[in-house]
């Protein structure tokens, strides 16, 4: 099992969650995740060192270091090729107002105010968390899974699930699916980058790339320490699903496993 990554630590989510060219229509699609997005905003932006962004973001200067090339290469080639950026995803939580002595300068989250009232109590409320299902594992390709398995969160522990039925509903549908079920967070294996902008939309948290027990992966990620790939994605996603070869939903090992179709 791959060594779980500590989640970057950040001041804001973005207030833009995409950028087109103009004059490309249907232009490929690049998805920055939201610690890039952080990495770029502190060290282009903000002219942090990367020593003083590592320290924001609770990460090393190494992983730091990684995260802004990446980045850069994404931006590079969306504004080379003319591709479509879009902001979402990553393994990452808000700041709870402890970095300021990092970020240098007064912090609004250490302020109680209404907002910061308003999100406290969020997280008292009971959440939900879908993992794609089939037979007890999370199934490997979230838009052919034809079932998810539900679980209610209080407090940090399991107080019910049931498993929901998709009913055929395909990769679009399933994310109003969710939306509808007041799902705060998915686990999946392979994804594509159109239902990953979906899930961004609806506010849906995702976790991409796991394998494995559902129940042990929801287990994990309540002790933070699930093992996911924040840059998954479906590299045959959008290509014929029922011709020869790679066939999404069939090869369990092809999304989100081991082989070479839904990867990171």
């Amino acid at each position: 099992m791959a060594r779980p990554s500590r989640s970057r630590r950040i001041c804001i989510e973005p207030e833009y969650v995409g950028f087109t060219p103009c004059g490309t229509k249907d232009a490929d699609q690049i998805i920055l995740s939201i610690d890039e997005f952080e990495a770029i905003r502190l060290i282009d932006y903000e002219k942090k060192t990367h020593e003083k962004c590592g320290m924001q973001m609770n990460v090393s200067r190494t992983t730091i270091t990684e995260i802004y090339e990446r980045a850069r290469e994404k931006i590079a080639d969306c504004i080379v090729n003319g591709k479509e950026l879009r902001i979402a995803g990553g393994n990452y939580e808000l700041c709870d107002g402890s970095a300021w002595q990092h970020c240098g300068k007064r912090c609004d989250r250490n302020n109680f105010s209404a907002q910061n009232q308003d999100y406290i109590g969020k997280e008292t409320e009971i959440m939900k968390i879908a993992v794609t299902y089939e037979n007890g594992a999370v199934f490997p390709h979230f838009g052919h899974t034809e079932q998810f398995k539900v679980y209610e969160i209080e407090s940090g522990k399991i107080v019910n699930s049931q498993i929901v039925n998709t009913n055929g509903s395909g990769h679009g549908a399933l994310a109003g699916m969710l939306s509808e079920l007041k799902i705060d967070t998915l686990i999946c294996g392979g994804i594509g980058a159109g239902a990953q902008n979906a899930l961004a939309e609806a506010g849906i948290k995702l976790y991409g790339g796991v394998t494995g027990s559902a129940d042990d992966a929801v287990v994990a990620l309540l002790a933070g320490n699930l093992a996911y790939n924040p840059n998954i994605h479906c590299s045959r996603h959008g290509h014929d699903h029922h011709g020869e070869g790679h066939r999404c939903g069939e090869n369990k090992r092809g999304c989100g496993g081991n082989d070479d179709g839904c990867h990171g």
